[in-house]
């Protein structure tokens, strides 16, 4: 027992003199770990494990780490960099206090913030360990800042850049409006009903804005932003008692609805948009794109935030830590043709589609319409709730943005179909194809499957006639004499199934879901816009300029004075796409075309009309149908249009969009 207990003190010795000599961390190494932690912005931990006795008790918790959070995050901290010069062991040995030289450097809103600061640590002995402390003060957040001084942001924002047409026309632009707002203490609540209702708001909404803190009796409270143009009804609010203007300015886009998915709109950053953009000198008071061309040439159109971060004393002086100048945005000038956007977005008005329109030579984009739309400065000035939700809610989807998807081009297809099978030699213009009847199999392997037509030709048809006649058939069967290979090749040679050029992003085209024709039924189905084959409304048209440029397909473009490129050399042979060109105008010149109707005088118009079925499944024989016309002036060609109007099906067909296409060559 006495040799057990003898064994245990000794043990207890021992461990005690291995405590002991214990190695206590150096300065340098203490400073290390600190900094490490600074640059993570770890400020609980820093004061909890790092400050010295004496700094605890002079800086509570909320005077060291709320204080730090809060002007980092106010300052918009970033890139924050910590470093020291590490001091010998001679200038610390058999010392308890030592001053390290210590570098720091940050971005922030107004710029870049460097200095110098002294770092002081302390030898302190605490649960028996020695370690080393700093001894902190307020200058180490900012150069020369104490605990009394109060650090002050003055930012100046930057006039936003203007966005206009190819004739300088603006599609978005910095106007003024009125800013209607109420004194609390002299509206009553029948006149507080009559302004919600005139404002198309909820007298919950105007409630709301008065219950804010910062609100007094006697106080303005901005309600809503009306624009200057709506007099009367700036007159009908002003005619009440508490109710007042203010001017302010605002983001306007003249063209409204017909071009809303275009150019968007702009509003305050969220804070999940800011977490994104911190980076990139966006701050809480920050205005952004939300949509569209707005949101697309952002950075180019915000310009940058004039800002000065100073410290005031408490007699009042103030020292500036940093500054940076405000900087304008840049104006974007667009191909846009404001004016033809306008056309063709009122003749799609009253139905849900989507329109493009390019110069077929130069890859200037003219036009890109999405309907049925929504009108921009609504958002802008302060949309309702009510307002909102009506807009969500409606079948025919105003927000949805069509002209970034894509569909089934239906017989739109037909003419690249034709233009693949001369190019590889599979075909020639003379050569005919017999069928009989209205509907066709391949043989028994396709089962009930059968491909139908419209109009029934028993005699022999070429390509010209076939395209005319817009035959379903003749198309199928000629994407099977091509094959599944060379027809996918084809295709790919137009574009299908890679990324369009093009700065506003817009879904892929596709031949099908995987690239590949998964069967002979598949391949005929793609033959006339079938199948699983999808473009986009913008790729429908720009697939159409080989035919008008010598078999070279055009790169789209959307920024006015770029410089006119070829997107696919040589897609087709010069004499295919010319032959295909000739066939194009007999399908409006000729009485029997499918879009005759669109044989006006003042335009030699040549194209293609499409319909494209939407079925759930193969025998459903009641789907919907989208309507599509292509088109262009085979004497200018200067103007191409693609147009699609879903759901055609007992609305005129696709002869309803040859009508609207028309009436904007006319």
């Amino acid at each position: 027992m006495k040799k057990s207990m003898i064994l245990g003190t000794l043990l207890l010795l021992v461990l005690t003199a291995l405590a002991g000599c214990q190695k206590v961390p150096t300065p340098n190494e203490r400073l290390s770990d600190y900094t490490k932690l600074w640059n993570k912005q770890d400020f609980t931990k820093m004061y909890n494990q790092y400050l010295s006795t004496e700094s605890k008790k002079e800086y509570k918790t909320k005077d060291f780490a709320s204080r730090y959070k809060k002007v980092y995050e106010d300052l918009n901290v970033t890139k924050l960099h910590i470093t020291f010069d590490s001091v010998k062991k001679d200038a610390f040995k058999n010392k308890d206090k030592v001053k390290i030289p210590v570098n720091i450097t940050f971005e922030t809103v107004a710029g870049k913030v460097s200095y110098k600061k002294t770092a002081e640590l302390v030898k302190e002995k605490r649960d028996k360990k020695t370690n080393w402390y700093l001894n902190w003060d307020p200058s180490y957040i900012l150069p020369n800042l104490t605990q009394d001084d109060k650090i002050q942001l003055s930012e100046q924002n930057p006039e936003r850049g203007e966005i206009f047409d190819r004739n300088g026309k603006g599609l978005a632009i910095n106007a003024k409006a009125y800013q209607v707002g109420v004194i609390p203490g002299e509206i009553s609540k029948k006149t507080k009903e009559k302004v919600a209702k005139l404002l198309g708001i909820s007298v919950k909404e105007i409630n709301q804005k008065l219950g804010q803190s910062w609100v007094t009796e006697n106080v303005f409270v901005p309600i809503k932003e009306v624009p200057q143009t709506e007099k009367e009804l700036l007159n009908k609010l002003t005619a009440m008692k508490g109710v007042s203007l203010q001017t302010t300015e605002v983001r306007e886009y003249p063209y409204g609805e017909a071009a809303a998915h275009l150019t968007g709109y702009i509003g305050n950053i969220t804070a999940d948009e800011l977490k994104k953009l911190k980076n990139k000198g966006y701050t809480a008071n920050s205005v952004i794109g939300k949509r569209g061309l707005e949101q697309l040439y952002d950075e180019q159109l915000r310009g940058e935030v004039g800002a000065k971060i100073s410290i005031q004393k408490p007699d009042g002086s103030t020292s500036v830590v940093a500054e940076k100048t405000v900087k304008n945005g840049k104006d974007i000038h667009t191909t846009i043709d404001a004016a033809l956007q306008k056309k063709i977005f009122n003749q799609m008005k009253g139905n849900a589609g989507t329109a493009s329109a390019i110069n077929p030579k130069t890859g200037d984009v003219l036009a890109l319409v999405s309907a049925p739309s929504f009108d921009p400065n609504e958002f802008v000035l302060g949309m309702s709730n009510s307002a909102y939700k009506k807009l969500a809610d409606n079948k025919k989807q105003p927000l949805l943005n069509r002209f970034a998807l894509t569909y089934a081009p239906g017989s739109t297809i037909k003419p690249i179909t034709g233009a693949i099978a001369l190019n590889t030699g599979t075909t020639t213009t003379t050569a005919t194809k017999t069928i009989k009847g209205t509907a066709w199999s391949k043989n028994s392997d396709w089962g009930n499957y059968k491909i139908t037509r419209v109009h029934v030709n028993n005699s022999p048809e070429n390509m010209e006639k076939a395209l005319i006649l817009s035959d379903n058939i003749f198309f199928a069967q000629t994407a099977l004499d091509i094959g599944a290979n060379k027809f996918a090749k084809g295709l790919q040679s137009f574009g299908v199934g890679e990324n369009i050029p093009f700065d506003y992003p817009l879904k892929d085209s596709q031949i099908s879901s995987n690239g590949k024709f998964s069967n002979d039924i598949q391949l005929a189905d793609s033959g006339y816009g079938q199948g699983q084959m999808q473009l986009n409304i913008l790729h429908l048209a720009v697939a159409y300029t080989p035919f008008i440029n010598d078999g070279n397909m055009i790169k789209p473009h959307l920024l006015k004075n770029e410089k006119t490129e070829t997107w696919k050399k040589s897609v087709i042979s010069s004499q295919t796409a010319n032959t295909v060109a000739k066939m194009l105008r007999q399908v409006v010149a000729d009485p029997e075309g499918t879009g005759h109707a669109a044989n006006i005088s003042n335009a030699k118009l040549a194209g293609k009309t499409g319909t494209a079925e939407l079925k759930t499944s193969k025998k459903d024989k009641n789907g919907k149908e989208n309507g599509l016309f292509v088109a262009y002036d085979a004497n200018k060609k200067n103007v191409l249009i693609s147009m699609l109007i879903e759901d055609v099906k007992n609305h005129g067909g696709s002869g309803l969009v040859v009508q609207k296409v028309t009436n904007v060559f006319r």
